[in-house]
């Protein structure tokens, strides 16, 4: 069994996988349906059905698990998340694993999916090198 950081190492290594397979478009069908449909589905019921709370329940656990230092914000009419030290990007900086061209992006690959089929816009910025910041409107 993989542990949680090996994982990100396989991750990533399959992004370019794909992307040398069949391109970008590729790895954002992948992104898409593999992740935000299908592994991420309880991140999809959550957020669907409870909103602004189903993104505090659901990112407020696995943020918290993961060890990521990061600021969770809930005011009215959005939700924030400012990532000061994310564990998987820091992952592969610490173990010099660089494949696929922006890691980073794959988070916004399979949540703006997500948010906008439950009704949601995003705004986001990341700087690979583990700091982001994601902004949710309704």
């Amino acid at each position: 069994m993989l542990g949680v950081y090996d994982f990100c190492g396989h991750y990533e290594w399959t992004f370019e996988w794909l992307r040398q397979a069949g391109g970008e478009e590729l790895v954002r069908d992948y992104w898409e349906e593999a992740i935000a449909h299908d592994s991420q589905r309880h991140a999809r019921e959550l957020i669907t059905a409870g909103g602004f709370s189903g993104m505090e329940q659901y990112w407020g656990h696995t943020l918290d698990e993961e060890g990521a230092k990061c600021v969770i914000a809930r005011r009215e009419g959005t939700f924030r998340i400012d990532m000061h030290e994310c564990p998987s990007k820091g992952f592969l900086l610490r173990n010099g694993l660089k494949q696929y061209h922006d890691y980073c992006d794959h988070c916004i690959g399979w949540i703006g999916p997500v948010l906008e089929d439950a009704g949601f816009r995003v705004e986001h910025q990341h700087d690979h090198g583990g700091r982001c910041w994601w902004e949710m409107r309704a």
